[in-house]
């Protein structure tokens, strides 16, 4: 019985470590409004607020709300994600970053009425890829895995079937942040809710390959 008390209790233990703690994280524009309540994190988004870089539109921010915290090596992120939208391009989701001309963010983007899976990755320039979903579900699911020197792109509505997006690079072995984003360039803020929030570390690809070839 006590073996298994212990057991128990040890996986309990390993699965909380998988959360990130919310009240340890950093601000980057930490917004006016915010709370933590059980395990989420609930913002009203700071108006005509964004993060691009010259392409296209020919200007530069960098100034919506991110919440992070710092991370080397290989790692899975995912959160899930509850907006209420307003106005065109009303933003949410995850953001890694290595510095103000590298970065990637993902998540939910409300243009036109419509609610888009949307990646904008940035090396000095930034693109912009959506996927646009034919009915607004009430919340969605986002994760990204860093692999080598790439992040893979995923959203699922439930939690279990997840169905990838993007595949885009990002150079390895750099610590980066890690974390929460929302922004809402055209509109008034709005607020944003995200829950189960978890970064797990993953073994070093390129390290596995070698023990596996010198056993």
């Amino acid at each position: 019985m006590k073996k298994i008390l212990f057991t128990v209790s040890l996986l309990l233990a390993l699965n909380q470590m998988k959360a990130q703690r919310l009240d340890k994280m950093t601000w980057y524009n930490e917004p006016e409004r915010w709370e933590i309540k059980n395990n989420s994190l609930i913002m009203q988004v700071t108006p005509k607020t964004d993060y691009w870089r010259i392409s296209h539109y020919g200007f530069t921010v960098d100034d919506a709300p991110f919440y992070y915290a710092n991370y080397g090596g290989e790692f899975e992120a995912k959160v899930k994600l509850t907006g209420a939208y307003k106005a065109r391009f009303d933003q949410m989701g995850l953001m890694i970053r290595t510095d103000h001309e590298n970065y990637i963010k993902t998540g939910v983007e409300f243009v036109d009425g419509k609610f888009n899976v949307s990646t904008v990755v940035t090396h000095h320039k930034s693109d912009w890829s959506v996927t646009t979903l034919d009915k607004v579900p009430p919340f969605i699911w986002i994760k990204v895995v860093r692999r080598l020197d790439a992040i893979e792109i995923f959203y699922s509505l439930d939690d279990k079937n997840y169905i990838m997006t993007r595949n885009a690079p990002l150079q390895d072995n750099t610590p980066v942040m890690v974390g929460l984003m929302a922004a809402s360039p055209d509109g008034d803020g709005f607020e944003a809710k995200f829950e189960n929030f978890s970064v797990k570390h993953l073994p070093d690809q390129r390290r596995l390959e070698w023990l596996k070839n010198h056993q």
